[in-house]
């Protein structure tokens, strides 16, 4: 009977080891507003969050020294990528693979630590999910205090796209492999200015055509802003919550280009621009009255386009003010993009955040 006792006493015991180790560890979901926060283009989806657009994010704090987030993506592409900080310190990367649960394992030097999960492509890359993190305990997450609140609307430089060769070089296997919009202009710049902030964003998009389409198959700003996916799917529209205290518009560069060579490109057509940009900054007057909207030119147009650009936003701002609109101008300069494919690296996207900067704090803090 003795040894018949004893693997009794050793099943005991490794049941109730069990159970500490179930008490002490278990999964939460991001479902609870007490425990998570949320910013930019999401929507909460049964169990888990779905970060969207670019730089999208979730936010809550633990209390343990080592835990295990739960992520995937929806199949859109093989692969998708998250920044993810602790204490908003320490930015790192990570590959998050289609269709099945990535595991990502944390070390956490302090007792309560503060989480942050970015998503570091656009929407068009796929729907990145939160599924959950296995940790002690969650603790109440104070919504952080936020000077203000400022919308990045663009292309693929808002993007963050092709920014951040520091592990993937240029021409490898996906045209996003080097997307960050962590360190994208807006996002570099709202951190200096502590403000929240939203990045309504998509590579290759216009105000009246695209980086090589007359609007013919692929769409332009106007026709998919009012989708929070940012295409023409109509899955949800975007409610307009965020209200800006300011709105960035940085597009341009799309329009003004030569395209690929190989696709029919016409002329430069500065009517459509001009009349479709009074479109847009009209419909966000209409849903945000009181924001003060900031026209930019774009680091990657120069010479005479430049000046044809800046020209053209000239004439959008002087049709506003006489409305007595809170419109302004701010130009970037001097900024020699040395990222993939001719964009900002994230150097630049510092750059470009440092020129912006006194403009942006100027403006904010006008009555």
């Amino acid at each position: 009977m003795k040894p018949l006792k004893g693997l009794i006493y050793l099943i005991l015991v490794t049941l109730f080891h069990v159970n500490i180790l179930t008490a002490q560890t278990k999964i939460h979901k991001p479902t609870n507003d007490t425990f998570f926060t949320y910013n930019g283009r999401i929507n909460l989806e049964n169990d888990a969050v779905a970060l969207i657009g670019s730089a999208s994010s979730t936010t809550f704090k633990v209390k343990d020294n080592s835990i295990t987030l739960h992520l995937t993506t929806d199949g859109t592409t093989p692969y998708n990528f998250v920044v993810i900080t602790v204490n908003e310190e320490n930015p790192k990367r990570y590959k998050i693979l289609a269709e099945q649960d990535n595991e990502i394992a944390l070390k956490l030097k302090r007792k309560k630590s503060k989480i942050t999960i970015y998503k570091a492509t656009e929407a068009s890359i796929g729907d990145v999910y939160f599924t959950g993190v296995d940790a002690k305990k969650l603790l109440p997450v104070k919504s952080k205090k936020y000077d203000y609140k400022i919308e990045f609307i663009g292309n693929s430089i808002t993007c963050g796209m092709d920014a951040d060769t520091r592990e993937i070089p240029c021409d490898t296997e996906n045209w996003y492999d080097q997307h960050n919009a962590y360190f994208a202009y807006g996002s570099t710049l709202s951190r200096a200015l502590n403000a929240k902030y939203l990045l309504s964003s998509v590579s290759g998009i216009g105000i009246y055509r695209n980086w090589n389409d007359e609007n013919i198959e692929e769409p332009i700003m106007l026709q998919v802003y009012d989708n929070l996916y940012l295409n023409l799917e109509k899955k949800k529209p975007y409610d307009y919550s965020f209200n800006p205290d300011l709105i960035s518009i940085c597009l341009g560069t799309n329009d003004l280009s030569d395209g690929d060579g190989i696709k029919e490109r016409l002329p430069f057509n500065e009517k459509k621009y001009i009349a479709n940009y009074i479109t847009l900054v009209t419909k966000l007057y209409e849903h945000n009255p009181t924001s003060k909207i900031v026209l930019l030119n774009s680091p990657m147009v120069s010479g005479e386009k430049n000046d044809v650009l800046v020209s053209c936003l000239t004439e959008v701002k002087n049709h506003f003010e006489k409305e007595d609109r809170k419109i302004y101008i701010v130009l970037m300069h001097g900024i020699t993009p040395k990222g993939c494919s001719f964009h900002p690296a994230i150097e630049e996207h510092q750059q470009m955040a440092n020129q912006l900067l006194p403009s942006f704090k100027k403006i904010l803090s006008e009555k």
